[in-house]
């Protein structure tokens, strides 16, 4: 028993130490980063701030895959085995960050965006497909300068368990920072961009490797004991 916390199983609470927090494996593969973006349009300015991102990362040293949201269907309107979910899960679970860009619909996110968020579960048998990744957050607006996509993502984010950087991006009237190839103009919201993927890649880096242990809870560990106690008791 600990003094003054007799709540508290001894033998299960850890007490963190910079040799823990050690890299586990070796890690000789380029950091993975998953995209995703929140439009349909031909013409879509949120996949165009990504694809631009995109290129930065890889610049970077990054492995960068883009998904294409095109043809993933409503949240649970089909079966989990959907070819186009099947590929969501896999490189979610293939990522070790990620890259969340939407457009503001009505002061929120599109729902297309939150569609691909929703097919992501917390649990997926043993694997848990978006814990201990890192995130980073870009909206487009199509007026003023707004934060309400990228404070909501932030909140799905935290639901979803992922680090989220406290660097992001928003671009006012994304139609002026864009030309006709779709490449972003240079401006200071482009500087912007460059500081969140740089932000995001450092923070990557700084991650991997350590997320068994960072995201090994106290109180799962104490679930896992007192079912074990619960199997000895019942077998007795």
């Amino acid at each position: 028993m600990i003094p003054d916390l007799p709540n508290i199983n001894a033998e299960l609470l850890d007490i963190p130490t910079m040799e823990k927090l050690a890299p586990a494996g070796e890690l000789t593969h380029a950091p993975r980063i998953l995209m995703l973006y929140g439009s349909l349009r031909e013409r879509s300015f949120s996949r165009f701030l990504t694809e631009e991102a995109a290129r930065i990362l890889e610049y970077l040293g990054a492995e960068v895959k883009i998904f294409d949201p095109a043809g993933l269907p409503m949240a649970d309107s089909v079966s989990e085995d959907h070819p186009k979910v099947v590929e969501l899960r896999a490189l979610s679970l293939w990522s070790e960050g990620q890259v969340w860009c939407s457009p503001e619909r009505h002061g929120a996110i599109t729902a297309v965006m939150k569609n691909q968020i929703d097919w992501i579960p917390l649990e997926q048998g043993a694997l848990r497909p978006s814990q201990g990744r890192t995130l980073a957050v870009m909206q487009v607006c199509g007026g003023s300068q707004s934060f309400n996509v990228v404070n909501t993502m932030r909140l799905l984010g935290r639901w979803m368990r992922m680090f989220t950087i406290p660097n992001q991006s928003s671009v006012p009237m994304a139609y002026k920072e864009f030309d006709d190839a779709g490449r972003m103009r240079r401006s200071g919201y482009y500087e912007r961009v460059v500081d969140v993927m740089e932000e995001l890649f450092k923070m990557t880096l700084l991650l991997r490797g350590r997320m068994d242990y960072l995201t090994n809870r106290y109180s799962e560990r104490n679930e896992v004991a007192v079912k074990a106690i619960n199997r000895q008791i019942a077998n007795i």
